[in-house]
């Protein structure tokens, strides 16, 4: 029996069937179950941000549970604390951070923050992806996702994605949070118009109300920023980061400035495995590889790289693209048989998410192999 006839007999379908049985990785490299090779880029979903087995990581890693596992959070340990400075200082401000496992509690952490403010109203936006919990739904603007699961935590209104006047009328003095997304990469890799986020942040400044950046796809690195909130100088009140961040191990993280930071005391909150010295070390390890090889600039270049060569409309910024076109799973489909991974994001959409070390070699050859 194939990998992919015993993951569909064992385990829950909430993902639907895998297309392939990946059994290892090295670089941007995978290879199946029968042997096959492919260029990934699909990314673990902007998850493998040094692509697989990276020797940074693996020695972080290794390092680290030989030295220290797990401690709960009744303890303090080295490598969250070194961890939290270090995304702190690629910030340049002062403030906390929440340590969890993944982007969904991220972003459930900023959303009770919101209600420690005394408001109770959120806005988000129409096509939004902030994670599949029951809050983190609630914030999600997706209502195939969310309709199954009525009712949800209440008093969030969407608005449409990139609309400057709709947030605007929606934000008042009774709103707690604005909760966007950079780029909505779920939708299709949107990208708003210029000055959205800016725009964003004087409405919420002017009411009283937070800013929430969800930068899980877009931060550390992905579209050649630490942050995309900082290619824009904006400075949210809250920025929520995950799947990059830990390279493929599980870490998510709530960083809050100044008065946000101080809104959820002890017992408001809380993660067993948040923090875990494992995560954290893997996390800085991809922190230090990015800053040691130059990679916010090579994403940059790739990027555009794959921007220029690619036929039809390509939008996204850095190594976060779609690829506008009929048939994406189509395109999808032929890519793989021909060694190379991509995502149908949406029906006339195919993103883009690879390693940030992909190489300008791998980028040609995808470039090439591109159906006409």
């Amino acid at each position: 029996m194939s990998l992919v006839d015993r993951f569909n007999t064992a385990i829950m379908h909430t993902y639907g069937g895998p297309g392939l049985g990946i059994v290892s990785g090295d670089g941007a490299v995978l290879t199946d179950e029968d042997g096959r090779t492919y260029v990934d880029f699909v990314g673990g979903i902007a998850v493998n941000a040094l692509g697989h087995a990276h020797p940074a990581i693996v020695e972080a890693v290794s390092r680290q549970i030989r030295t220290l596992g797990h401690v709960s959070n009744l303890y303090a340990h080295p490598t969250a604390v070194e961890l939290a400075e270090k995304l702190l200082a690629l910030t340049g401000r002062q403030g906390a951070v929440y340590f969890s496992n993944s982007g969904a509690e991220a972003n459930e952490a900023a959303f009770k923050m919101s209600r420690r403010t005394g408001r109770t109203g959120v806005v988000a936006t129409v096509g939004a992806f902030h994670g599949r919990t029951m809050g983190a739904l609630a914030l999600t603007g997706q209502p195939a996702k969310s309709d199954p699961f009525r009712p949800l935590p209440g008093d969030v209104t969407h608005v449409p994605y990139g609309d400057v006047a709709a947030l605007e009328a929606a934000v008042d003095g009774d709103t707690a949070m604005v909760i966007l997304e950079p780029i909505q990469g779920e939708m299709g890799v949107v990208v708003p118009p210029a000055g959205y986020l800016a725009a964003a942040r004087e409405i919420t400044t002017r009411h009283g109300a937070l800013l929430v950046v969800d930068e899980i796809q877009t931060g550390i690195g992905r579209l050649g920023h630490w942050f995309a909130c900082q290619a824009e100088g904006v400075l949210p009140d809250v920025i929520t980061l995950a799947k990059a961040l830990g390279g493929g191990l599980p870490i998510g993280a709530t960083i809050a400035f100044g008065g946000a930071a101080e809104l959820i005391g002890p017992g408001g909150h809380g993660s067993t495995f948040g923090g875990n010295p494992i995560s954290c070390a893997a996390a800085l390890a991809v922190l230090d590889t990015i800053e040691a090889e130059g990679l916010l600039e090579h994403t940059k270049v790739m990027g555009e790289r794959l921007r220029e060569g690619l036929p039809g409309e390509v939008r996204g910024a850095g190594l976060l693209l779609g690829v506008l076109g009929d048939g994406a799973a189509g395109t999808a489909k032929a890519l793989q048989d021909k060694g190379f991974l991509v995502n149908p994001v949406q029906p006339d959409v195919v993103r883009l998410a690879p390693p940030l070390n992909i190489t300008a070699e791998q980028v040609d050859a995808l470039i090439q192999a591109w159906p006409s």
